[in-house]
């Protein structure tokens, strides 16, 4: 291990942070996969899945992939991954939106479990590949081969049902999708959704009861998440048609930058295992040139949201806009220009970081330091950040984010995110990804990959 100097004395307190993560994942392990916290969280999600998965690789490589076989247990007919697995032993309540709002077993294609209908980036290939890598060996081996046929078809799911301009493009169609949930950068398309803050009151939230609401999405904030997820459950999740009536449509680049990545790890996975890799290479070069060419503002230098709505670019500055540096392929210009973005005050990305990377532009006046989406730090993005950072050349920034991130839990613990400040943990403690993703940070890992 290396030591990392951010509110860290050595490697003890390295070991220390080890074991720390180590028993956060096997206290929230369920049998078969693991929650992101025993408070707020008691299901399986789908992101929250692949990042553990990453993580448990160095330590329970066996149970790293019966979290991704459980969680691809429940993909529908169609393909589609749903971002939330229910917990059949928990009681009717236990969560909010629980499986009785979402009433998947209505729906065609559904699996037997009580699913969400929606789905998140698709970053499963990533963790699959990085699980093999992490232990490799006859028994991953062939666990990857089992699971690829379920990689590759909820690929073709998002490239068959979701590219809804014919542009080469998923589009998302509620921001939990994103898994930024309430990101500035959805604030105009929300904008059109129309509800009101009363229709909460009938609901009874239960991220209010664990964390401080000044902390969470608002009320309006989730009327219209309801709303839209009640327009997609009429239609029984069917995507055919969603360009004509569904109120929430966008081209977002942190889900595209995931989708080409997957395309190029599972040209990898399929040379390892026989299978050819050509298409796979062909589809990552397609959706690397689509992200550049409909998310990509040459204007400001950063990639951005577009909302098919109004056929716009979202003009929040947000760290979505940094996701495409995980593309291997992404033009240099576009990561020139990407760096100068992260180093900007409005990231702070540097050798020796002051503070951590925030998950929306600091210096804008709607940066919130407290409010989930709209200013704190999370592991999962800066880990993803990283990754790309790597990839292009960039070891030194690398290095900075990483002892960034392993300083955020030295001094916080495993928390579900961090004021992006002070470091000081906010949401949800003993988080699963948080913890997992730590692991990786800690342990010597070679170069990505790059395509």
């Amino acid at each position: 291990m290396t030591a990392a100097p951010t509110r860290t004395g050595g490697p003890a307190d390295l070991a220390g942070l080890r074991r720390l993560a180590v028993a956060t994942l096997d206290t929230n392990w369920e049998y078969d996969h693991t929650v992101p916290s025993r408070t707020l969280y008691p299901h399986q999600w789908s992101w929250d899945s692949a990042f553990i998965a990453i993580g448990l690789a160095h330590v329970r490589p066996e149970r790293a992939w019966r979290e991704l076989t459980s969680l691809f247990r429940a993909q529908w007919a169609d393909g589609r991954v749903p971002h939330i697995v229910f917990n059949p032993a928990m009681r009717v309540g236990a969560y909010f939106p629980g499986p009785e709002l979402w009433a998947s077993a209505s729906a065609e294609g559904a699996p037997a479990a009580d699913t969400s209908g929606l789905v998140q980036p698709p970053v499963h290939a990533l963790a699959a590949w990085l699980a093999y890598r992490r232990a490799p060996g006859p028994a991953g081996l062939e666990a990857l081969r089992r699971l690829y046929p379920a990689l590759v078809a909820q690929q073709r799911y998002l490239a068959d049902r979701r590219d809804l301009t014919g542009n080469g493009l998923v589009c998302i169609v509620h921001p939990w999708e994103s898994g930024l949930d309430n990101s500035p950068a959805w604030d105009a398309p929300m904008a059109a959704v129309p509800a009101e803050a009363a229709v909460m009151r009938a609901y009874r939230r239960h991220d209010t009861a664990h964390a401080d609401a000044a902390h969470r999405p608002t009320d309006l904030d989730y009327a219209r998440y309801l709303a839209i997820v009640a327009s997609y459950r009429e239609r029984g999740y069917s995507d055919r048609g969603l360009a004509d009536g569904h109120p929430f449509l966008v081209e977002c680049p942190l889900f595209n930058a995931a989708f080409g990545l997957a395309e190029h790890v599972l040209a990898r996975i399929a040379a390892l295992i026989g299978a050819d890799p050509g298409p796979h290479r062909a589809s990552a070069a397609r959706i690397t040139e689509a992200v550049g060419r409909r998310l990509y503002d040459p204007a400001t230098g950063t990639f951005s949201p577009r909302d098919l709505r109004t056929d716009r670019l979202i003009p929040a500055r947000t760290v979505l806009g940094l996701a495409p540096l995980i593309l291997p392929d992404l033009p240099t210009r576009q990561v020139d220009a990407l760096v100068v973005e992260a180093r900007s005050a409005r990231f702070g990305v540097a050798r020796r970081m002051e503070r951590p990377l925030p998950s929306h532009d600091r210096t804008a006046p709607d940066f919130e330091p407290l409010r989930y989406w709209r200013g704190p730090s999370w592991l999962n993005v800066g880990w993803l950040v990283r990754r790309g950072l790597l990839a292009h050349g960039h070891p030194e920034l690398a290095a900075g984010l990483r002892q960034s991130m392993i300083g955020l839990v030295a001094g916080a613990g495993c928390h579900e995110y961090f004021h992006p400040d002070t470091g000081g943990g906010l949401g949800s403690p003993a988080f699963g990804w948080t913890a997992a993703l730590l692991l990786d940070l800690l342990a010597e890992e070679p170069e990505p990959d790059r395509g």
